[in-house]
């Protein structure tokens, strides 16, 4: 079944959903759905429900609420994705992928070295695009949340967010180099249920020695990704990874 993010919560614990906008259009013109057909709803709350159709008009679908679902696909802590504007649609993967992931946020930025340039008169449709991205990849992938994506403009701008977030980690080369493989497990394991990270990608350059100096600032961990040197589009998918075998399934069988 398709699934559906309102932004609407039921109203008096009302039965009866309405869905007007982007979803009527895909569930009347795309998916060409007709009266007793089954969707998911996805509320604000994250509650999850089974709904029927009972009626469409020429605005609006109207649904019936069948049932609750009890679903548990949200990691247990927030990952937000920090990634240097990469060349050509690799942001596009980025989002994409990391959405299937778990991946709560994403803020793609202009770094020192990235080759890729926004046209700032350009920037709120690009975001809306990469949202849109993030949007069907949250109802493929069976999610409660839609990641919301959020442009910096500078990696300064970038560092004003950190104290929003209890830890910080940058995929730093030279620290895999070096051989440096325990930042990324000391983090997952220091964790604690809601708690948030924002995790830092240079682009296909990497990040600068002014940029270093920003996370130094901020006391940034910097982490080597293993023995081997991953793509500006491979590393985010690596640390999402791993955090979801540490947290979906390692930790939830040892705890």
């Amino acid at each position: 079944m398709q699934r559906y993010f309102v932004t609407n919560e039921l109203e008096n614990d009302r039965d009866t959903i309405f869905i007007t906008g982007e979803n009527f259009h895909h569930i009347t013109r795309v998916m060409r759905m007709k009266e007793a057909d089954q969707v998911f709803i996805v509320f604000p709350s994250k509650k999850t429900c089974v709904a029927t159709i009972t009626a469409i008009n020429d605005e609006e679908v109207v649904l019936n609420l069948v049932k609750w679902l009890e679903e548990n696909t949200e990691l247990p802590i927030e990952i937000t994705i920090a990634s240097g504007l990469p060349k050509g649609d690799k942001l596009e993967l980025i989002i994409q992928k990391s959405t299937e992931l778990g991946a709560h946020k994403f803020i793609p930025y202009k770094a020192e070295r990235s080759v890729a340039k926004w046209d700032d008169k350009k920037v709120i449709k690009k975001i809306e695009r990469l949202q849109k991205i993030a949007q069907e990849a949250a109802e493929q992938s069976h999610r409660t949340v839609i990641p919301e994506v959020q442009y910096a403009a500078s990696f300064k701008e970038l560092m004003l967010n950190h104290v929003h977030y209890d830890y910080i980690i940058a995929a730093y080369e030279e620290s895999a180099r070096e051989g440096e493989d325990s930042a990324l497990p000391s983090l997952f394991q220091t964790m604690k249920k809601g708690q948030s990270v924002l995790c830092i990608f240079g682009p296909e350059g990497g990040i600068s020695e002014k940029e270093l100096i920003l996370l130094q600032d901020a006391n940034t961990t910097l982490a080597g990704l293993g023995p081997r040197i991953l793509r500006t589009e491979t590393a985010p998918l690596y640390v999402l990874s791993a955090a979801s075998f540490y947290f979906d399934l390692f930790k939830n069988k040892n705890s």
